[in-house]
């Protein structure tokens, strides 16, 4: 099934430090993303700086002092670190283990460089929830007026990941998204770059099925790289809003006119509501046709799932320069 769900609980929780770890409470909100052949065999572990590994089915509570400035979240197919004070993600990676639905061609793939949320001066200080089951992870911590959740599947495509930011003012947190560049000896062709998908735009203002009713194509942006004809995945938004950067693209539409994308080819930024949430989504799910997630940032229900419902656009391999979003950076940005 071919679903993507966006669902979490909104809580502003405190939790206490101690030297014990203790049973977490928090809810596991899956996110229903992937078929079971994609998730054969996942499941993570969490790798804290001192060696300790937390697997298996539990919830915990983990002190403050244990966390150190980072820990390893580590699965079968997809593996991050996690910045303890930000929740901020760096290295996102797919494995390249084997599953009939991998998407790498059976190499190690790193995605996203780095996605960081600006938190303005608040910092995550209290103890950090862990939740494990099945091929699913929960984490979640607070801090003086702030709290960060981070869901993800381990599997080889789908929706696989969420960041949720939760703050007591109410105001927005701005979200970089920083795509991978090939580290020697990877080779350029596993550079991850984002793309306006042409096979949208020669369907765009078409209506085609959806569920029980019709969904408008719209354009789509997806990323993708040059190695895997199967390796594609798109920025997942919900109750938030991109922040362009000043990287004008020309884009030739079906008429043959022109329209102009503000989207750099290595970065992207996201200003998300307070209990709003950034997502990836990856393989066919990246490229179905479906309507934009609903508006919700509390006490939210699993909606959103397509389950195989949606028409499916896919994209051109090797993707054409003309498509391809540039320039990589804006001017001044640090990657």
């Amino acid at each position: 099934m071919r679903i993507v769900t966006r669902t979490a609980l909104v809580a502003v929780l405190a939790f206490a430090s101690g030297s014990v770890w203790t049973p977490a409470t928090s809810f596991v909100a899956p996110l229903h993303a992937a078929v079971a052949a994609g998730c054969e065999g996942g499941g993570f572990s969490v790798v804290l700086p001192d060696g300790t590994t937390l697997s298996g089915a539990q919830g915990v509570s983990v002190p403050a002092a244990a966390l150190g400035s980072s820990f390893l979240v580590k699965g079968r197919y997809v593996e991050f670190e996690v910045v303890s004070s930000t929740f901020g993600i760096v290295d996102y990676t797919f494995t390249g283990a084997p599953n009939a639905l991998d998407i790498t061609g059976g190499v190690r793939t790193r995605v996203f460089a780095r996605k960081s949320p600006d938190h303005r001066g608040l910092v995550l200080t209290d103890a950090m929830t862990v939740e494990l089951k099945d091929t699913d992870i929960v984490v979640d911590r607070g801090g003086p007026g702030l709290s960060m959740k981070i869901q993800a599947k381990d599997c080889a495509n789908g929706g696989l990941f969420q960041m949720e930011p939760v703050r007591g003012d109410g105001a927005t947190t701005d979200i970089t998204h920083v795509l991978a560049t090939a580290r020697a000896p990877e080779g350029t062709s596993l550079t991850v770059f984002y793309f306006d998908n042409p096979n949208f735009r020669a369907r765009e203002g078409d209506v085609v099925p959806f569920k029980d009713t019709t969904v408008r194509v719209t354009p789509r942006v997806n990323f993708a790289n040059d190695f895997s004809p199967q390796f594609v995945g798109r920025d997942s938004p919900q109750v938030a809003t991109r922040i362009a950067q000043g990287c004008p693209n020309r884009i030739q539409k079906r008429d043959g006119t022109f329209v102009t994308v503000d989207h750099c080819g290595g970065v992207s930024v996201w200003r998300v509501a307070s209990g709003g949430r950034m997502g990836a989504v990856f393989g066919e799910d990246a490229t179905e046709v479906a309507p934009p997630a609903t508006v919700c940032t509390q006490n939210c229900q699993a909606q959103n799932r397509v389950r195989g419902q949606a028409v499916v656009l896919g994209f051109p391999f090797p993707v054409p320069d003309s498509s391809r979003l540039q320039p990589r950076f804006p001017a001044g940005f640090q990657p």
